[in-house]
């Protein structure tokens, strides 16, 4: 009988372990991953090649790297189901790259706004790797012939030169990389900072009241949206120029799944103390489950380094049929 059962597009996220991912993260992205993972076939990595253009000590990118993995692993994202693994334990990624460097122009490399921008920021550091992790990050996504990625508008131009990379080596050699696309499916909210609500919330934000850390305990959780920056006004709506109140008004309903109107409503004649309040308990209760699951795992060496194992296994075995057709097709002999 024909198998008519369709085949799921494939869908690559990766997250750098530099920091605790913060609530922006959350309902911007891995509210949705469960979803999304339902729907397609899914591979979620943490990023740690990527964390070394930026030195750390290495006993700290380590230490990062498993609660990194832990934090994955307490968003439901079943890794029977999903492919959840660690970077630098596949080594098909790097590989890749090297051959990639070689069909990547220095022209196009030298243009990726975010090595300049990062240039600065790290004045006395800027390395190759700085200059060239929008390559690997091709890799990343090539190897796994990844149909969708979903990326935030400063990453636009590394998935252009992802494109790029795979249109220029499937015009020399035939038909070998999936040419990836941006995801698009429900949009997950674009979270602001407490402190300056003009601004992305930032786990990099060097003012600790700015963000609110997946891992903060109710009390911390609760003294950050009591001192998020409002206005004068004293009146919950959702209007231009209230940008600190368009933004908690924001996270409130991605959390509790109200509409704007309903919680101009629910918030009429009360003030902006209440409203807060409300903000940080409704936060702190969609938090709880992925806090309580964390706090399980991250005790379980044994189950995190297993997981990480039995992902890389899984990441390796798909990335590996990719590696192979392209060592082949560039004329790498495979004895």
């Amino acid at each position: 009988m024909e198998n008519t059962t369709e085949k799921k597009k494939r869908v690559l996220s990766l997250i750098q372990p530099t920091s605790v991912p913060t609530l922006g993260n959350y309902l911007g992205a891995f509210k949705n991953w469960k979803a999304m993972s339902r729907e397609y076939d899914c591979l979620f990595g943490v990023a740690d090649l990527h964390a070394l253009t930026v030195r750390s000590e290495p006993a700290t990118l380590r230490s990062q790297t498993q609660q990194m993995l832990a934090i994955l692993l307490s968003l439901d994202l079943n890794p029977e189901e999903n492919i959840v693994f660690v970077q630098s334990h596949v080594h098909t990624h790097s590989e890749l790259s090297w051959i990639l460097n070689c069909y990547t122009q220095f022209g196009e490399a030298s243009r990726m706004t975010q090595f300049k921008d990062k240039s600065c920021k790290h004045a006395d550091n800027i390395n190759v790797g700085l200059f060239d992790y929008p390559v690997l990050m091709a890799a990343d996504i090539l190897v796994y012939q990844s149909d969708f990625v979903p990326i935030g508008a400063d990453q636009k131009q590394h998935l252009e030169l992802a494109r790029n990379i795979a249109d220029r080596f499937n015009g020399v050699y035939g038909p070998t990389f999936t040419i990836p696309e941006p995801f698009i499916g429900k949009q997950g909210a674009r979270i602001m900072s407490l402190q300056d609500p003009t601004s992305k919330m930032s786990k990099s934000d060097t003012n600790p009241k700015a963000s609110v850390s997946l891992l903060d305990t109710p009390d911390v959780i609760m003294k950050k949206f009591k001192s998020a920056v409002t206005d004068s006004e004293a009146c919950v709506r959702y209007a231009e120029g209230k940008d600190g109140i368009n933004n908690l008004m924001t996270i409130y309903a991605c959390c509790t799944g109200l509409s704007f109107e309903r919680i101009e409503a629910d918030f009429a004649g009360k003030g902006y103390g209440d409203f807060k309040s409300a903000v940080a308990e409704a936060v702190i209760e969609e938090l709880r489950p992925m806090q309580e699951e964390y706090a399980r795992i991250i005790k379980d060496k044994a189950y995190i380094t297993e997981s990480a194992r039995s992902g890389a296994e899984k990441a390796l075995y798909l990335s590996q049929k990719t590696l192979r057709k392209v060592q082949k097709k560039v004329g790498l002999w495979q004895a």
